[in-house]
């Protein structure tokens, strides 16, 4: 009996000295796998961002204009209907040069039925060379028709100054302006800005960069070349062209 109960102490000294043994040990420390593959992630790099002004004294450039029409937290306060602003730029292109024949002659003969016109545009960029860029703003509201246009070409022929009176456009109540819109003339255009044109002479719209209906321009610089058109006047006149 006595016999057994040391044989069974040893057993339980022995066991417990073998479990003793096994947590006894020294644990090494947690290491981390990494979560990735060691590879550089590929990164776009930084978009440049635009360097010009939103304006330019009290006066909009094209970029700021355009930047605040198509904000969420501007463009109700930039195209108020009682809210005119001034847009500086150059003037990049017209559609007076491609006015058709049909629609070139004196106020007071009607184009013929078949005709097809445009309303007489102007358009403006922050660059001389801008004809190319995203963002130009087109002003109409400056004439009404060709024929109007065409009086005040014949008005402002070899004129370095501008008449005593200018020449009315009297379906829009407005002088046409002195000289005409050419390509490469800086001017400073003041009216109303949004993104629809609408009134007796017809309608345009433009989503993306917004019409501005004019009131009234200043030159800051003279254009490259006057205003022509290309095709001959239907009145009987000769138009020179470029």
């Amino acid at each position: 009996m006595f016999a057994r109960t040391i044989a069974t102490g040893l057993q339980f000294v022995l066991g417990g000295t073998l479990l003793l043994g096994c947590s006894s040990g020294v644990e090494e420390p947690y290491k981390p796998a990494p979560a990735y593959s060691g590879r550089k992630a590929s990164l776009p790099a930084v978009p440049t961002l635009p360097t010009t002004p939103i304006k330019t004294g009290d006066a909009y450039t094209v970029y700021g204009a355009t930047h605040h029409l198509r904000s969420s937290i501007h463009s109700a306060e930039i195209r108020k209907q009682d809210v005119d602003i001034s847009i500086i730029g150059y003037i990049v292109a017209t559609n007076i040069a491609d006015a058709p024949s049909c629609a070139i002659h004196k106020t007071g003969k009607g184009d013929p039925e078949d005709c097809k016109t445009e309303i007489p545009t102007f358009v403006i960029a922050d660059t001389k060379d801008g004809a190319t860029a995203d963002r130009k703003i087109k002003v109409l509201g400056w004439a009404s028709n060709f024929a109007n246009v065409y009086d005040a070409m014949e008005a402002y022929k070899g004129k370095a100054e501008p008449p005593k009176e200018l020449v009315k456009d009297e379906m829009l109540s407005n002088d046409i302006p002195f000289p005409l819109p050419a390509i490469g003339a800086k001017v400073k255009v003041t009216g109303h800005y949004g993104f629809n044109y609408s009134n007796s002479t017809g309608m345009a719209a433009d989503p993306q960069n917004g019409i501005l209906t004019f009131k009234k321009v200043e030159y800051l610089e003279p254009p490259t070349a006057p205003a022509e058109f290309k095709n001959k006047a239907s009145a009987g006149v000769a138009i020179k062209k470029k």
